[in-house]
């Protein structure tokens, strides 16, 4: 992996969308696993517990949902990914909160994982920047009231990208 231009949640957003419970969560999920494919890059940031591993596993299941496949989505904070088929679609789940450094994400596969599969990354700090140009960052803020609701952000390096433009309108859709 060479090294990327960086992204950060101190960038500037391109959308921004308040959800106030997991279920509103969920439903933007699905909202963007339906314009996801192979090659795209989504960086989960936010503290533990801010969203990030139940907004994977809702985008997983809803993108698997839409070929009748019923699955368990744990965390993958032990095993580091976990991958699921979606008709010819790979996705990748990763939490790489236990890596010190991009190095150690070379041994997983990743870098062939961004160009084949939907990869989603939980803790991308941890790549110190090592992902495509295009990769898009969400990321997943507690909100003040009520308990369960969160901000959630979108930033880009490439805010004229495909992918960023498809993210957008995701967020931004009521």
């Amino acid at each position: 992996m060479s090294r990327r231009t960086p992204l950060s949640p101190d960038m500037p957003a391109l959308a921004a969308r308040h959800s106030p419970s997991p279920e509103g969560t969920s439903a933007l999920a699905a909202r963007i696993a339906a314009v996801l494919g192979a090659g795209d890059v989504l960086l989960l940031s936010g503290d533990l517990g801010s969203g990030k591993t139940h907004f994977a596993r809702a985008l997983i299941q809803a993108r698997q949902a839409e070929h009748g496949i019923t699955e368990d989505v744990p965390s993958p904070s032990f095993t580091l990914v976990q991958t699921y088929q979606a008709g010819d679609l790979e996705i990748w789940h990763c939490d790489l909160y236990r890596l010190t450094g991009p190095d150690e994400a070379l041994e997983l596969g990743l870098e062939e994982a961004f160009a084949d599969a939907l990869c989603l990354i939980e803790w991308p700090d941890r790549l110190s920047g090592h992902w495509p140009d295009d990769a898009v960052m969400l990321h997943f803020a507690p909100d003040a009231k009520p308990e369960d609701s969160r901000i959630i952000t979108l930033h880009s390096a490439a805010p004229a990208s495909p992918l960023a433009a498809k993210l957008t309108r995701c967020v931004e859709s009521p």
